[in-house]
């Protein structure tokens, strides 16, 4: 059976490879308005209880059959964790992205010396504006939805991305939101095949059209569930999805569906600012026949 080349064509399809970053390094900072919500409650950071969350995550991954890859952690870097916001993947491989904060910027460095190591080919870099990987979402096979808002992603780095998608072939559809929930991927996560989870109180009434005439079935969520990262997961195939234990909502809706949930406590990294989806960037998944 011939490998599996580097790149992805879908949100949903068996993952086999999983870039994300240790946590040592991590702790709260006021990067959203969630992060800052946090620290202005007075919850204490537990460093300890972070990196334990995050070892049981990455089991989960390696018992998936996952493969999984990490970034050399920065000590400069702490929001580096948060390993899909660097770059995206496509179909013949990755592109590199631009952090939009300054106490993030300098992760460029580490996706790519980790690429180059890897063998992984880039397709290009983000050069025209700020581009996270949290605002990318791979609905389905050639067809990708680019969040902004520019407080993090802006419309004219989104653009590019799309041209890049576009020149293999893709539809790409740039979609703004509320600066408030950070990137798309607090609002709307493929799932599985024709399956989303979907804030439907704060996204677009063109975004829902749009998914429901390409035929997708949408489990809705409420807007203060989608704030505390209740839409935030990340499928691993074959039916089974890595949620956290947080998102309740979400959890039930999907095992209604017959979807195989993992949900282990990531509140340290959720209260922070990110769930499941933005702890890991896919690398490499099975492509439809």
């Amino acid at each position: 059976m011939p490998e599996i080349p580097w790149g992805v064509d879908s949100e949903y399809a068996r993952l086999t490879d999983a870039l994300l970053c240790a946590p040592e390094n991590f702790r709260w900072l006021h990067t959203s308005q969630i992060s800052a919500a946090t620290l202005a409650s007075g919850i204490p950071f537990d460093r300890d209880l972070a990196l334990r969350q995050h070892a049981e995550m990455v089991g989960i991954y390696e018992q998936a059959g996952v493969a999984c890859h990490f970034l050399a952690p920065d000590p400069a870097l702490p929001y580096q964790v948060f390993a899909r916001d660097s770059s995206t993947a496509t179909p013949t491989g990755a592109v590199l992205l631009q952090m939009h904060q300054s106490w993030r910027r300098g992760e460029y460095a580490a996706v790519l010396r980790f690429h180059e190591a890897a063998g992984i080919p880039i397709v290009d870099m983000i050069t025209a504006g700020a581009v996270e990987g949290g605002d990318v979402m791979i609905i389905e096979p050639g067809c990708v939805l680019i969040g902004y808002c520019e407080a993090r992603t802006e419309l004219a780095g989104a653009s590019q991305l799309a041209e890049i998608f576009r020149a293999q072939g893709w539809e790409a559809r740039v979609e703004p939101f509320p600066a408030r929930y950070v990137h798309i991927d607090l609002l709307a996560v493929s799932l599985a095949e024709k399956l989303a989870a979907v804030c439907t109180d704060v996204v677009s009434g063109g975004l829902l059209r749009w998914l429901k005439g390409r035929g997708f079935q949408l489990i809705d969520i409420p807007e203060p569930d989608a704030f505390a990262l209740g839409v935030n997961a990340m499928p691993l195939g074959d039916g089974r999805v890595l949620s956290s234990a947080g998102a309740t909502h979400l959890n039930a809706a999907m095992r209604a569906h017959g979807i195989e949930v993992f949900d282990p406590d990531l509140s340290m990294f959720t209260l922070g600012g990110g769930g499941p989806h933005c702890l890991a960037q896919a690398l490499r998944r099975e492509r439809e026949a």
